[in-house]
């Protein structure tokens, strides 16, 4: 009966645990990247392997790879223009850039923000005047076991953004139009590419050439657009679009281009654009030659970023006249 009372009185006074705290909380990949000037990067939430919430982070002592500070550029504040809250583009109304603007603000903003429940990273367009480089964080994550300080959880990874990141095709077809009877006919993919010329406005350059590179000639009528579908102008009304000898140049002054879709009361046309290459300026490869064939591309693709870009559609079976 005594030693019944003494292990009772020993399981008494032994401390209850809290919870448990893991020593291996990480992220789903330690190499963060930090695309510049992109308007949002998010990074994964830490995995918390398990420990009892709530638990919190705090990121601490951030440095260069080789351990000196972090660049002031950091916790520097840096205006950038966003939406007012509940305030949205609506290609319809929004016609001017004055209107536009008054859905619109200018705000001080760090350009990385670290979530201290989930540890997550969010990096805005103020991110564009980080250095380029590695940066390494160290964690300190608090739960109901305590507080432990994880060193070198992360390597932030500054760099620029690839094409890839700054322009996505979404859609791209052509067909050969039967200009007497109406038929449509595939021909091949064509080829669209993306180069980024400038860093100032917000402009792309359309250009629309055959096999051989040769540009049609939108001011000579070379290019037209295709009855009620959307074009350039569907999606960004600020400034009426310059037709040249070689390109239809739009100034869209807002990046995403587009920001939104297209909606009509019957068709929902996401982002697509239409154009016809009349047959009486191209020919298409083993294609009749007793019958005329336009040339209609349709294709959905979209800026990330602001810039000046030239975006080429180039018909790789298809001769300009």
């Amino acid at each position: 009966m005594i030693l019944l009372a003494a292990v009772i009185a020993l399981t008494a006074c032994k401390k209850i645990q809290n919870g448990f705290q893991s020593d291996n909380i990480r992220y789903k990949d330690n190499n963060l990247y930090a695309k510049r000037g992109l308007i949002l990067y998010q990074s994964d939430r830490i995995n918390a392997d398990g420990s009892t919430p709530p638990y919190t982070f705090k990121l601490l002592n951030l440095r260069k790879a080789d351990g000196s500070a972090a660049p002031a550029e950091f916790t520097k504040t840096y205006k950038i223009t966003v939406f007012k809250t509940g305030q949205s583009f609506v290609a319809e109304t929004d016609t001017t850039v004055a209107l536009l603007n008054k859905k619109r603000e200018t705000i001080d903003a760090l350009p990385m923000s670290f979530n201290e429940t989930s540890g997550q990273l969010t990096f805005n367009k103020a991110s564009a005047n980080l250095p380029l480089g590695q940066y390494k964080f160290d964690v300190q994550m608090t739960n109901p076991t305590g507080t432990k300080l994880f060193k070198d959880l992360a390597t932030i990874n500054v760099v620029d953004p690839s094409t890839d990141d700054l322009f996505v095709v979404t859609d791209n077809v052509a067909n050969g139009f039967n200009d007497v009877t109406g038929a449509v006919t595939p021909m091949k993919t064509p080829l669209i590419s993306c180069r980024k010329i400038s860093n100032d406005g917000a402009r792309v350059i359309l250009k629309m050439s055959d096999k051989n590179g040769r540009a049609f000639n939108p001011k000579a009528g070379e290019i037209i657009k295709r009855g009620d579908r959307p074009t350039f102008e569907n999606y960004a009304k600020f400034n009426p679009v310059i037709v040249t000898d070689t390109a239809m140049i739009c100034d869209f002054e807002i990046a995403p281009f587009p920001l939104t879709k297209y909606v009509t009361p019957t068709t929902d046309w996401g982002f697509l654009m239409y154009y016809r290459i009349p047959s009486t300026y191209a020919k298409i490869d083993n294609f009749p030659t007793n019958v005329g064939f336009s040339i209609n591309p349709r294709w959905s693709w979209q800026l990330k970023l602001e810039g000046t870009y030239i975006v080429e559609i180039r018909f790789t079976d298809a001769t300009k006249k």
